[in-house]
């Protein structure tokens, strides 16, 4: 298997071998594969397939575990921001039909993390969709693959770090006192008239 890149300027690389690493697994049946790079920011694709071998499987599977897709950075370490950074994490294509193709259109938000030092980082955000089909190249043979297509957002999310004021923190505080002295009083005035009504009707009783 090997990894093609292309996109609308007209990039197109097929084979690309710079920063992958191929793990064979399962007795040579299947392979773990690792890979990052640079693309461009104008809609594309990449896919895993074997288009660039010299001779083609008479069978090829294509079922896959997607353990990580990230576009831009990694958050920091022990930062936990809600949001979509790697939605496909885990995902499990493995039982599905041997021969198909799988096909995942990826929508990329352009994100930036600014923490309360100031340094910015750029851990995307993407949603996708998902489809399976099965397709025939030449002569009628299957030739199934992994497709990401994708296309960037024009909006970019931005979250950024903060500490809370000492004043938002003093409200907070003066506003549970508060609570809590007007409950008490409410208790009290609550019990106070309940213990007048009980008073009264002792001494109705007694007269």
């Amino acid at each position: 298997v090997g990894l093609d890149i292309q996109d609308d300027m007209g990039r197109h690389e097929v084979g690309f071998q710079d920063n992958t690493e191929k793990i064979p697994m399962y007795d040579d049946n299947g392979c773990r594969m690792e890979t990052h790079f640079l693309i461009n920011k104008v809609p594309g694709n990449f896919h895993v397939s074997t288009h660039s071998a010299k001779s083609q499987p008479t069978a090829g599977d294509m079922r896959h575990v997607v353990h990580k897709l990230r576009f831009g950075m990694d958050l920091e370490a022990g930062k936990d921001v809600k949001g979509s950074f790697n939605p496909m994490e885990s995902l499990d294509k493995a039982g599905g039909n041997a021969q198909a193709t799988h096909d995942y259109i990826v929508r990329v938000v352009p994100s930036v993390y600014v923490s309360m030092n100031g340094n910015k980082r750029f851990p995307y955000q993407y949603t996708y969709s998902y489809r399976e089909l099965v397709q025939y190249g030449h002569g009628g043979h299957m030739m199934p693959a992994i497709w990401f297509r994708y296309e960037l957002s024009p909006i970019t999310v931005q979250y950024t770090e903060k500490r809370q004021p000492i004043y938002h923190f003093l409200t907070t505080v003066c506003a549970i006192i508060g609570g809590t002295f007007t409950v008490a009083g409410i208790l009290d005035s609550c019990i106070f008239t309940a213990h007048e009504i009980i008073k009264k009707i002792e001494i109705g009783k007694q007269s």
